[in-house]
């Protein structure tokens, strides 16, 4: 604001000059020639339109019902899937699986994983604490996949993924979930899959069957891949049971059982070694042939106070049974969350529609809650949130330039170039098969400020050579479109070409800036060919509906005129 009101003035006053005696290039005549070709064109097809105001506003009222029509036809998403060169993800054993077996399961994984032309390297960690979803026990592991240059590989990270994923399942040790690595992660629980659906209950009981049933459902629905559950309440666990007075006459006391099984499958740091420079840890512990199955506990012995070892069996029996991994929480009630991917050419929207459906045909109690998790939740809030957003935007347009131009009826002039910038922008997204998300919305935001420009132009001159050169609202509209027309085309153009390398441009990320560029070009080209005709139609439509509630209710011209009716 302060650059308009003081640097440019300035600049006019010292910078332009008079065109009068100035000779152009061959190159500026050309254009000129052509611009007023096409000026000469627009002014024809105005006055025609003019002269035919009810086929055009049935055209504007069409785009209004078409705008209900293909919002609810084109996909819905939250941030578009990315290629930033990295894939992520997890795999997931057995949960009765040992370490040594998911170290096995990891290497015949990376080795698969390699093998793809499009992969550089693959970094793997498997334990209870390798990386993102995989804090449920030793029968996880986590992978970090870096592909190629995009110049040196075939397809995208989403296509790597597609030719992997039918490899990866034929492995049968273990299951692979693997996601494009994002700018923007998604939000939620850790898993290694972008989207969760949830389930939550203040009874265990129905969390373990229903869950399994709902994981089970969900693995058959074919907008979903990569399916997976955070249950883990399998595991395998064995209960010792000790007789007290037998290991009273061994001499053993329960500090000692406790100490013999610790440092036999605890890990216990017995003594340090120094050297010169660097000292290491003694670790015991029992060889890792005992520690692979129950029957490594036939092998332990424990040293009474008089150094007599006794067989831990003569004295105790062990009991096998399950216990849960993990038994993970939404707040305060016990959760179980399923995790999942999207199928190509699916958008988050089609799939959340396909679980809502699979929930109800499930029929589940109602002491079991379902819902969408991280970003699946944060995309049916946030359409909530658009709607109120534009809504409330549009209002506040409205009360702005009601208090410009005096008028309650001339806002909705200038307001009324949104609806063809909306479906424009909608049909570009669902021509070029890219879903509405928060990206496309802040290029229809952009739209907006766009049309309202163009109509302001128009409207403010007209209004002008009303209310002072005293023209007919006919002449003062028509006048105001002819000469608001190069400026309105090279504002225009220039977003639109600001818009075009958005739209069709490649490289890593792009993904994330393409769905941008396809709304306001869109937008721009629909919007800026209806708006030339559409807003002087209706700005003379609301005139005479101004001058028909001022002749009813007997308002002064005065009054009528600033349009406080």
């Amino acid at each position: 604001m302060v650059v308009s009101l003081t640097l440019t003035p300035m600049m006019c006053a010292h910078m332009l000059r008079s065109e009068r005696d100035v000779a152009h290039s061959r190159l500026y005549r050309l254009s000129e020639s052509a611009f007023d070709g096409v000026l000469n064109g627009y002014r024809r097809s105005l006055t025609w339109v003019l002269g035919h105001p009810t086929l055009v506003l049935f055209i504007f009222f069409g785009t209004l019902a078409l705008n209900v029509f293909v919002m609810r036809r084109v996909p819905k998403g939250m941030f578009p899937i990315q290629d930033t060169g990295s894939l992520l993800g997890g795999i997931q054993g057995p949960q009765d699986a040992s370490f040594l077996a998911m170290q096995n399961s990891l290497k015949a994984i990376e080795k698969v994983i390699q093998a793809d032309p499009a992969v550089d390297v693959v970094t793997g960690f498997t334990g209870s604490s390798s990386g993102p979803g995989s804090d449920n026990g030793s029968n996880s592991g986590f992978l970090f996949v870096t592909l190629k240059p995009l110049e040196q590989r075939d397809l995208s990270a989403a296509g790597v993924l597609d030719r992997l994923r039918p490899k990866l399942d034929a492995i049968p040790e273990a299951t692979t979930q693997l996601k494009p690595f994002q700018d923007i992660p998604s939000v939620g629980k850790n898993s290694n899959a972008n989207y969760q659906y949830e389930l939550s209950s203040e009874n265990v009981s129905d969390l373990n069957k229903w869950g399994p049933i709902l994981y089970q459902e969900m693995k058959k629905l074919p907008v979903i891949k990569d399916v997976s559950i955070d249950q883990q309440n399998r595991g395998l666990q064995a209960l010792i049971n000790y007789d007290r007075p037998t290991a009273a006459r061994f001499g053993l006391t329960p500090q000692l059982i406790d100490q013999s099984l610790y440092g036999a499958f605890g890990q216990a740091q017995v003594s340090t070694i120094y050297t010169s420079l660097n000292q290491y840890h003694v670790v015991m512990e029992a060889a890792p042939q005992y520690t692979q199955s129950p029957l490594g506990l036939k092998s332990i012995y424990v040293h009474a106070s008089n150094g007599n070892p006794v067989p831990l069996d003569a004295f105790s029996q062990a009991t096998r049974s399950t216990s849960p991994l993990s038994v993970n929480h939404d707040g305060l009630f016990p959760s179980v969350t399923v995790s999942f991917n999207l199928a190509t050419g699916v958008s988050l929207g089609q799939a959340g529609t396909a679980i809502e459906q699979l929930q109800q045909r499930l029929a589940m109690p109602r002491t079991v809650r379902g819902g969408f998790a991280g970003t699946a939740a944060g995309l049916k809030q946030s359409n909530m949130d658009q709607i109120v957003l534009i809504i409330m935007a549009v209002f506040a347009v409205y009360i702005v330039l009601g208090i410009l131009y005096e008028s309650l009826m001339h806002p909705i002039t200038i307001l009324s170039t949104l609806p063809p910038a909306s479906v424009g922008a909608v049909l570009a997204l669902i021509l070029f098969k890219s879903e509405l998300d928060v990206i496309s919305i802040i290029g229809i935001v952009l739209l907006i400020g766009i049309g309202k420009k163009n109509a302001i132009m128009m409207i403010d001159f007209a209004l002008l050579a009303e209310r002072v050169e005293g023209k007919d609202p006919e002449d003062a509209i028509l006048e105001a479109c002819l000469l608001r027309f190069r400026p309105i085309m090279m504002t225009t153009m220039a977003a639109l070409f600001g818009a075009l390398p958005l739209a069709f441009g490649h490289g890593t990320g792009s993904e994330l800036r393409r769905p941008l560029g396809i709304a306001v070009a869109g937008g721009l080209v629909l919007s800026q060919i209806l708006t030339l005709y559409t807003t002087p139609v209706i700005y003379l439509f609301l005139d005479r509906l101004r001058l028909h509630f001022r002749r009813n209710r007997n308002i002064p011209e005065s009054v009528a005129h600033g349009g406080v009716i």
